[in-house]
């Protein structure tokens, strides 16, 4: 079949930069998704710092403190490993979710993503639809316009305010933090970044929008290389739509001699990024789907077939099958179930105490005036779990000494406590100079919680 396709048809047009991209609104399939997903993922968002567990809140990230607590975990520097862990486990797990559904993260699920499109839901409640809204961007300023862009901004500054202060919320107790702004009396530390968080929301979803994810999110530039020819993406049928071109809607295309296109220019105007996807495939696109939603509500109107622009592989558009078993697609869910078994081990064999042994640097050892040898010591302590516990002292390695520690040893949670500790031995009894010792530190509330740490004692 050939296509009458004509010169300007051909050329890729670049992406539109110069001024204002006004969304229009669009129903569809792919927008509930979205839109449910975003109101879920927001509310939790919201939420999870009310979230009380066993008297505290749930997930607080108190980096002044060192301390991270997820429900019943305690996460403190010496843990790292599992925090460098989870963000291996998010990035391939991004990578496998890209090579399969393209840049569907972008579109549904990205935090930027969702915010643009709520101002944008704003913009469209108190300023009308698309052309209205045109139309009072060109007309001169008036009492109605004031009226219309106060209330806009307003409600963009009292959205980006609530979304700083939920975000100040896992850092900062969410009690004290905002019965702190109710009072006037917050900090002026804090202060700073909960405003500097509501002013970067509001520059980046009112304002710059689209230009977060074309321009400053590095993530468009090399998500090309986690595509392949099976890779769902947001695809134009060009076989079917071209050429494209106006009609009524009861006149026959192929006597007209053009494609199922209509050439309305939906698909363009409910693209948050400003593109053309009858263009071929573009960075910018965010794979959000508005278009196919557009383009199937024209479809409808007209009685085609619908999925003239659908989710679709380059095989598929070439009428080959997806393969779902690739070597790239398997090579990152293999690694981001390997991390995730990774992190279940870690946890599995993680103790929750932490302790380590230093030596008196001045002093290796002493002879009291019993003649006997002493060593002393400095045992650091980490309780790592969310409760106060008392810990009991022992020691092995050499028969008949003693050790001189406090009677009572008790460590708050998340805390670290330096205990000095004496060990105490006949020194014409051990063999050698230097006699390899353990300390056993036992929590006396569990039997479970108990670490053993190894060091040497000196004598003359």
């Amino acid at each position: 079949m050939k296509f009458d396709i004509k010169e300007q048809d051909l050329i890729i047009k670049p992406y539109n930069q110069e001024g204002p991209i006004y969304i229009r609104e669009q129903k569809g399939y792919f927008q509930r998704i979205r839109r449910y997903l975003g109101w879920v993922l927001m509310l939790t968002f919201i939420a999870i710092p009310w979230i009380p567990y066993d008297g505290r809140q749930a997930v607080l990230l108190d980096v002044a403190s060192q301390k991270f607590t997820l429900f019943g975990l305690t996460l403190l520097p010496q843990d790292f490993m599992i925090l460098a862990m989870l963000f291996m486990t998010g990035a391939f797990a991004l990578f496998f979710v890209t090579n399969w559904l393209g840049r569907v993260w972008c579109g549904y699920t990205c935090p930027q993503t969702i915010w643009m499109l709520m101002f944008t839901w704003v913009e469209h409640k108190v300023e009308g639809n698309r052309n209205q809204r045109i139309k009072l961007d060109k007309v001169d300023w008036s009492v109605s316009k004031w009226q219309k862009k106060i209330t806009k901004h307003a409600a963009w500054l009292l959205i980006s305010l609530l979304t700083s202060m939920s975000f100040m919320a896992y850092f900062i107790p969410a009690k004290s933090l905002y019965m702190s702004l109710f009072t006037l009396e917050m900090s002026g530390i804090v202060s700073f970044w909960v405003f500097l968080f509501a002013f970067c929301t509001y520059g980046n979803a009112g304002f710059l929008r689209e230009k977060m994810c074309t321009v400053a999110c590095p993530y468009s530039r090399f998500q090309s290389v986690m595509f392949d020819k099976d890779t769902l993406v947001v695809t134009y049928d060009q076989a079917r739509g071209e050429s494209r071109g106006a009609r009524k809607r009861k006149a026959d295309p192929k006597e007209l001699g053009l494609g199922d296109c209509v050439d309305c220019n939906l698909c363009v105007e409910v693209c948050p990024a400003g593109i053309d996807i009858r263009n071929g495939l573009q960075y910018e696109c965010i794979n959000c789907g508005l278009c196919i939603d557009a383009c199937d509500s024209t479809m409808e109107k007209f009685n085609y077939q619908k999925g003239l622009i659908r989710y679709a592989s380059e095989k598929q558009m070439e009428g080959k099958t997806t393969n779902p078993f690739r070597l790239k697609l398997l090579g990152y869910g293999g690694l981001t179930a390997l991390f995730v078994v990774g992190m279940v081990v870690w946890m599995a064999m993680r103790t929750p105490i932490e302790a380590s042994v230093i030596r008196d640097r001045n002093a290796l050892y002493r002879v009291n005036f019993e003649g006997l040898v002493e060593n002393p010591y400095t045992l650091s302590i980490i309780n790592k779990t969310q409760h106060s516990l008392s810990y009991s002292i022992g020691i092995s390695g050499i028969e008949e000494a003693s050790l001189q520690v406090p009677e009572t040893i008790t460590v708050e949670a998340g805390q670290m406590k330096r205990v000095p500790v004496t060990v105490v031995a006949d020194g014409y009894e051990l063999k050698s100079k230097v006699t390899p010792i353990s300390f056993h530190i036992q929590a006396l509330e569990d039997a479970d919680i108990a670490i053993t740490k190894e060091t040497k004692f000196y004598r003359d």
